[in-house]
């Protein structure tokens, strides 16, 4: 099994969201980066919703309870502002933020269509970049590249080249992405790091990984500084190359640069590149234990990472290690901290560990044990690593008086 089947499993159970898709972690082979751009939402999909109180009414909640896509937002705006009601750009904003993070797409849109319509609303280059991100997913990319091609020269920024950029690399399209990426450079606009990561995702993302440190080079001849993902794409493509020495001249590189000094996320890259290209031997010893002496006690969330990632290099000393430090601690034990081990030791077949775990567990007092998590485990181990591990695990909770039920599903 490896680390990125194990990650996949405790991001089902711990609820991992990454902030941007280009956290990277690879198989043997080649890169496994996905982006969805999907325009489903105009048939009807089901849709999460936001927990509005039906009693309340304001712009926010009438359009929450939309529910459908195919119902309009436009016509609750028109109605709101019938009734003598106002609306604020900002308000527009938010509300289009938040029907984003509930996918809701199409009405979104529609509440940019309504804000470019009404002659009072000065408009940012970001209420540009949104709707070209907006009509990509709802319409397609043919549409959003419509709509940048009409825009007037004014409106072609660095966001909303950026936002175009970023709907070809969702869709790998890589020759269109390549020349609007020249078109990009001779625009003489002021970039920074994130259209290069766009161009570098995406060549990561259709199995083109020579092209990455070209793509590098140009930055640098821009003078543009690159970012933490800068280097976590860079670093990612030479592990898909077995480019060690290469990575060691990066990570070299991350020390000096100034902003990229997490011990624990150069950690984390550098793990990963050992697991990929099965470089056990370094691993154990070298860069790896001295990033680990830089992380302290109070980051938890790091110590879960540690723990996945020698899980990843079937390192059960080393998780043994951690685990009887965070014990010995005075933090407050969480149940975040018990699933991520207990899923490692379920992961690398040591039973008897993962009955160790959940006695400590049963048996401490902060936090109660939960068999809702637990279930958690079942479904990711099932559906994500191993249908055997899972029922190695239901079975040893049988024994433990922890019947699983299917709570899971339902969380």
């Amino acid at each position: 099994m490896t680390t990125r089947s194990l990650f996949l499993a405790l991001r089902r159970v711990l609820n991992y969201k990454d902030k941007q898709s280009q956290v990277l972690l690879f198989s043997n082979k080649k890169s496994n980066i996905s982006r969805s751009f999907s325009s489903s939402v105009l048939t009807g999909e089901c849709i999460e919703e936001s927990p509005i109180p039906e009693e309340k009414d304001d712009l926010k909640s009438r359009i929450f309870r939309l529910r459908l896509p195919k119902r309009s937002a436009t016509n609750v705006l028109e109605k709101w502002v019938h009734e003598g009601n106002q609306i604020t750009i900002y308000e527009l904003r938010q509300i289009s933020k938040e029907l984003r993070n509930y996918r809701r797409f199409k009405h979104a849109l529609e509440i940019s269509e309504w804000m470019v319509a009404r002659e009072e609303f000065e408009l940012l280059d970001s209420d540009y970049a949104v709707r070209i991100d907006l009509m990509t997913k709802v319409f397609g990319i043919e549409a959003a590249e419509h709509y940048f091609e009409g825009l007037p020269l004014t409106a072609k920024t660095c966001e909303t080249y950026t936002a175009l950029l970023h709907s070809y690399a969702g869709a790998r399209l890589t020759e269109r992405a390549e020349e609007l990426f020249n078109r990009i450079k001779e625009s003489k606009l002021p970039f920074n790091a994130l259209i290069y990561n766009e161009m570098m995702t995406l060549y990561m993302s259709v199995g083109q990984v020579e092209k990455v440190p070209t793509v590098v080079e140009e930055l640098k001849r821009q003078n543009i500084a690159p970012d933490i993902f800068t280097y976590n794409l860079w670093i990612s493509s030479c592990a898909a190359t077995l480019g060690i020495d290469e990575v060691r001249r990066i990570l070299n590189e991350m020390a000096r640069a100034s902003g990229c000094n997490d011990d624990w996320v150069r950690y984390i890259n550098l793990a990963n590149i050992y697991v990929t290209t099965s470089h056990l031997v370094d691993a154990k010893s070298g860069p790896l234990v001295e990033a680990e002496k830089g992380i302290t006690q109070r980051e938890w969330i790091t110590y879960d990472f540690l723990i996945i990632l020698y899980a990843g290099l079937g390192n059960k000393d080393k998780i043994d290690q951690i685990w009887k430090s965070l014990r010995m601690t005075k933090q407050k034990m969480t149940s975040r901290n018990y699933i991520c081990v207990l899923s490692s030791y379920l992961m690398l077949g040591h039973l008897k560990e993962v009955e160790e775990v959940i006695d400590q567990w049963m048996q401490s007092t902060t936090p109660n044990f939960d068999i809702s998590a637990c279930n958690r485990v079942l479904d990711a181990f099932t559906e994500t690593v191993s249908t055997a591990k899972a029922n190695d695990f239901r079975m040893l909770l049988i024994r433990k008086n922890c019947i699983p039920t299917n709570e899971s599903k339902s969380d």
